[in-house]
């Protein structure tokens, strides 16, 4: 049941995406960046967190998880250290995704020619 649950939500997100595109006529751009400050939003409801533990997968997956995430890490850290822990607290959580988007980008910029 708990892969039925991942799949449904984190669907329905891909879903609410994929609508945003057709018929808002965003780009993709403005819906990753809707997803993440949604993302965020949830979580400063502490709604996130129930719906991780609710779909696991599902919600963690999707871009809006990086903007839990984001959030999530300044507000823990800025409990620890004030100010500056919510600048430590967004790196904290969100590094390893980040670093390893620089790095494959980096990668793949290197082994692959643009086209012209």
């Amino acid at each position: 049941m708990t892969f039925l649950w991942a799949f449904l939500v984190g669907g329905g997100i891909c879903v609410i995406g994929q609508f945003l595109l057709d018929f808002a006529k965003l780009t993709p751009a403005h819906v990753m960046s809707s997803f993440v400050v949604a993302g965020a939003i949830l979580d400063a409801f502490d709604l996130y967190d129930n719906l991780i533990d609710f779909a696991g997968a599902g919600a963690t997956v999707p871009i809006t998880s990086f903007g839990h995430s984001l959030l999530h890490g300044a507000m823990e850290q800025a409990d620890k250290h004030g100010l500056i822990g919510v600048a430590t607290g967004i790196f904290e959580l969100t590094s390893a995704g980040i670093s390893s988007a620089i790095l494959f980008g980096f990668l793949v910029a290197i082994v692959f020619k643009p086209k012209g």
